[in-house]
């Protein structure tokens, strides 16, 4: 897991599951709101929080669809958003909520399938952030499979559009 730094954070994990990152952020001491629309996973959650002796105070459990959840959570200001989605990615509303909306100092997504992210960077780049790393991982060995762990960091000041129309605005650096 990227690090997210060692003072206490509010943070959002969106398509948390059963607390693949939310366990080890609270334990570490991070304040932690965690959505997952799953019932089954949501109740995992709760209980790897108690077999860990993780305080109830320190996260919440939000049982609902991300893009429904994102209207309601925009208060307080969060520092780092994780977002863990499905391997058909977020959809617009989920990027433009988190990289135009809440807009925090770190954002780190966690991909399971790199194309669908690629296709959601340009829009993610426009507005503001630039990738800071990137870490391939291959949970899979001899199989296509690669999952990318990628963090992004929001840029200052925010560029003057912060929301493209499309893929095509976006200035991409060019590679050498």
């Amino acid at each position: 897991m990227p690090s997210i730094g060692r003072e206490p954070r509010r943070v959002l994990d969106l398509y948390s599951g059963g607390g693949l990152f939310t366990v080890p952020l609270a334990a570490a001491g991070h304040r932690l709101t965690a959505v997952e629309e799953n019932a089954q996973a949501v109740s995992d959650a709760a209980k790897n929080l108690e077999l860990n002796g993780i305080a109830p105070r320190s996260v919440r459990l939000v049982r609902a669809r991300v893009e429904d959840a994102l209207r309601e959570l925009a208060r307080p200001p969060i520092d780092v958003v994780i977002l863990d989605p499905p391997r058909q990615g977020c959809p617009r509303e989920v990027i433009d909520a988190v990289f135009v909306g809440l807009r925090p100092a770190r954002a780190i997504y966690v991909s399971c399938h790199p194309e669908s992210f690629a296709a959601e960077l340009p829009t993610i780049l426009g507005a503001g952030y630039r990738v800071a790393r990137v870490q391939p991982v291959d949970m899979f060995p001899h199989t296509p499979h690669v999952e990318a762990a990628v963090v992004l960091d929001r840029m200052t000041p925010a560029p003057v559009a912060a929301r493209p129309r499309s893929a095509k605005s976006v200035n991409m650096p060019r590679s050498r």
